[in-house]
């Protein structure tokens, strides 16, 4: 990782073996004895931090849909996609769970749910079903937020407005129970009561009720509709307002099982120190920290003078071999920072293809879907560096091997056995398994 005068070099790899590993003495027995001096088989099979992204462009396929062919005008249909079409998505999933084992499901009420009543439920369950059945933890984003909101809200009184916000969130909580039991509940409180870009329900509700009273009264309801559910707040603000925001919420007895924090850099990668600092600021209120959107491009950098993101509209934002190259190492250093510090537990990366949010080209594959060098280089510590693939290893007279692993679900073999077993504790641990 190269420095500079003002940025000391940072090695994440000692803490991140001190906050993410196990020294493991593993006692197996096979019918109450021990394998004396036979090979005993051990793999990792998921990671216990969760490495997510966003999973929206997998619900047709997930469906057995057709993917959305080329508009053929206003009349709004589509051309059949071809085969080849249809492989290129299918590979495109291979690839993503290559890297992932946790997705983050669309939920905006304005797409979810554009005419009263008719929520597009069936769709976003299948597709949750697929991501776990392939051992996915899947999260729904978001419950509550002024973006992307039903137009529909604007025709109904703000008490209304607030009955249908708690309905929707009792609605979708409870129905996807089991599937997805984590939730951004609050998306972007922070600017909700003063968003002035258009009229919405749900900052007309955050105006008259306040910021801490809505936010009380939607995690309330996602509470009562999962007790078991992780429930987050989240945000693009790191300033100290998000930071007040937070703990009027803490004091007000409000629960918040995580802290979502966003980290789109458009702009730039934020380094090192920036990172650390922020998670060190969110880290003092002991809750978990979720990174929840995060994008690195590999093509221009946005420049600095726009403020709102959304703001910045070209109408071609490729990726570059110098930027491909670039995204890579930020990558590898992101990764690196976030997994050395102990309070985060899950980090999701927003778009996994180019062309994403904004047009940008911040996936870890193209538009045609080769993989870009970030992709390699993350898939190289996932399922590399930060991995243990099957091992054979001898055990003792008592049956005891010994390894260091990530921590995770793995699972043991002997004389044609197998079981299961979970790391879930950094350090020095000792576990029995019975074959």
């Amino acid at each position: 990782m190269p420095s500079s005068p003002d940025r000391p070099a940072f090695d994440a790899d000692p803490l991140i073996r001190e906050h993410r590993t196990a020294a493991v003495t593993l006692t197996v027995t096979v019918d109450g004895a021990p394998p004396a001096g036979r090979d005993v088989v051990v793999r990792q099979r998921d990671h216990k931090f969760l490495f997510g992204c966003i999973g929206f462009d997998f619900i047709p396929l997930a469906n057995g849909e057709p993917p959305p062919g080329p508009s053929t005008g206003p009349g709004g249909g589509s051309e059949p996609p071809d085969e080849a079409t249809a492989v290129h998505d299918e590979a495109l999933a291979e690839r993503w769970f290559e890297l992932f084992n946790f997705v983050t499901l669309p939920f905006y009420w304005g797409r979810f749910e554009p005419v009263r009543g008719r929520p597009d439920t069936e769709r976003l369950l299948a597709t949750a079903r697929w991501f776990a059945d392939r051992g996915c933890v899947v999260k729904g984003h978001p419950l509550a937020w002024h973006t992307v909101t039903a137009d529909w809200l604007l025709d109904l009184p703000n008490e209304e407005i607030v009955r249908e916000q708690v309905h929707r969130i009792h609605r979708e909580v409870t129905g996807f129970g089991g599937l997805i039991d984590m939730w951004d509940v609050v998306n972007e409180a922070v600017i909700m009561p003063v968003f002035d870009k258009y009229d919405n329900g749900i900052t007309r509700i955050c105006r008259d009720m306040g910021r801490i009273p809505l936010i009380r009264t939607v995690f309330d309801a996602a509470r009562e509709a999962n007790p078991g559910a992780t429930l987050l707040l989240n945000d693009f603000d790191m300033s100290t307002a998000y930071e007040c925001l937070i703990e009027g919420v803490l004091e007000a007895g409000i629960k918040i099982d995580a802290l979502g924090l966003q980290s789109h850099m458009h702009q730039g990668y934020w380094g090192e120190e920036k990172t650390l600092a922020v998670i060190d600021r969110f880290a003092r209120y002991g809750l978990p920290i979720h990174f929840t959107e995060t994008t690195i491009v590999s093509g221009r950098i946005m420049p600095p003078e726009i403020e709102d993101l959304n703001d910045y509209r070209v109408p071609e934002w490729p990726t570059t071999p110098e930027g491909e190259e670039r995204q890579a190492e930020e990558v590898v250093r992101h990764y690196k920072t976030l997994l050395s510090h102990p309070a985060v537990e899950a980090m999701t990366y927003w778009g996994f293809s180019d062309g994403g949010w904004l047009g940008a080209p911040g996936g870890f594959v193209r538009l045609d879907g080769t993989p870009k060098p970030s992709y390699e280089a993350l898939r190289s510590l996932v399922k590399g560096e930060w991995w243990l693939g099957p091992t054979t290893m001898a055990a003792d007279d008592e049956g005891l091997v010994r390894f260091d692993g990530f921590l995770g679900e793995y699972e043991v073999s002997a004389e044609g056995r197998t079981a299961a077993f979970r790391l879930d504790e950094p350090g020095e641990t000792a576990i029995s398994v019975a074959l």
